[in-house]
């Protein structure tokens, strides 16, 4: 009998601290959430920095498209993308990768600094 009692404690304790773990377990989680969130919504100034930037971008990349008399189709067949791809970079959903970037500088006959210094202006006058 004092084996089964011994045995009924252990077995006692044992759930007694899963339990405790489990708890604390779920409130580290908590606390996690938490601070995610607060970085999250802190974070909002720097989400709209980068937002007016693609947004600036995406609009020389048009105007240039536009200057050159090309169609959206046309860029992206010359560079190798799809149209949908151009279209994401003008409308600001995406922006180019460095060497699609370059590219279109090369094919709008200016350089991929130009088109940067640009994007920076612009947000200097709007900000």
């Amino acid at each position: 009998m004092d084996c089964m009692v011994g045995i009924r404690i252990m077995i006692g304790v044992a759930s007694i601290i899963f339990f405790l773990a489990f708890v604390a377990f779920g409130i580290y989680f908590i606390w996690l959430v938490v601070k995610a969130l607060r970085k999250y919504i802190n974070s909002q100034e720097v989400r709209e920095e980068k937002k007016v930037v693609r947004m600036s971008l995406g609009e020389i990349l048009k105007e240039n498209r536009i200057r050159c008399k090309m169609t959206q189709e046309f860029v992206a067949e010359t560079i190798g993308v799809s149209r949908q791809a151009v279209s994401k970079w003008e409308n600001g959903s995406a922006d180019p990768s460095t060497s699609n970037l370059i590219a279109l500088a090369n094919l709008y006959g200016v350089s991929a600094e130009n088109l940067l210094k640009s994007a920076a202006q612009k947000k200097e006058e709007d900000g």
